[in-house]
């Protein structure tokens, strides 16, 4: 296999959709997701994405190149995984943010924070806990809901960040018919929450 460093990075694909998820729901966006990841959720819906080895590596020029070909449908860039941070992202974000792109991150938060982002979404994982310093950096902390014991992580992990981070609920896409009215009620109850569907399997695309 090539080379990992900051220059050059494994990329599973790079491509152009809707955001699904959280905040910035709705907003056309470019996605580079990065291959590898060592956390393992076991309802991953990208397993295909943990295996670094299994993606090409890419020079972070050519990344942009392939993100430019996308050019005047938006200059958003959401940099997922995978898990992103495993790699020093801080040459790829300043190519990019150098070429006037907003840079969005969304992470475990296993790793030390690299890279310079506009926006940070934090998804915790209880397989790997976030390192300490990613919580105050985060400006949105999306939890999955897989079972009723996730509601108390989500209120354990909410005490973490900052007070202006965006909270969001998001149903494990098989267990949305079980859990959606837990969420709900949850939801109803501790109004600083708002739930985060995932709009683009709704819809049906990528």
């Amino acid at each position: 296999m090539a080379k990992i460093d900051a220059f050059n990075l494994p990329v599973m694909e790079i491509f152009s959709s809707i955001q699904g998820e959280g905040f910035f729901s709705g907003q056309a966006a470019i996605f580079v997701r990065l291959g590898g990841c060592d956390v393992g959720c076991h309802w991953c819906d990208v397993k295909e994405s943990w295996d670094a080895g299994a993606h090409k590596v890419l020079s972070i020029d050519e990344i942009c190149k392939q993100i430019e070909e996308f050019e005047g449908s938006t200059k958003l860039v959401i940099v997922t995984g995978g898990e992103p941070v495993m790699y020093q992202l801080n040459e790829l974000t300043d190519l990019l943010r150098g070429k006037g792109y907003r840079t969005h991150l969304e992470t475990s938060g296993a790793y030390e924070l690299t890279g310079d982002w506009h926006w940070i979404c934090l998804s915790p994982k209880k397989r790997a806990v976030p390192t300490e310093s990613i919580y105050a950096r985060a400006n949105e902390l999306k939890v999955v809901i897989y079972n009723r014991d996730d509601f108390t992580w989500a209120t354990n992990e909410s005490e973490k960040v900052g007070e202006d981070c965006k909270l969001y609920l998001q149903p494990e896409w098989s267990k949305v018919e079980e859990i959606k009215e837990d969420i709900v009620r949850f939801a109803k109850n501790n109004t600083k929450w708002l739930i985060s569907l995932q709009q683009h399997k709704y819809l049906n695309i990528r």
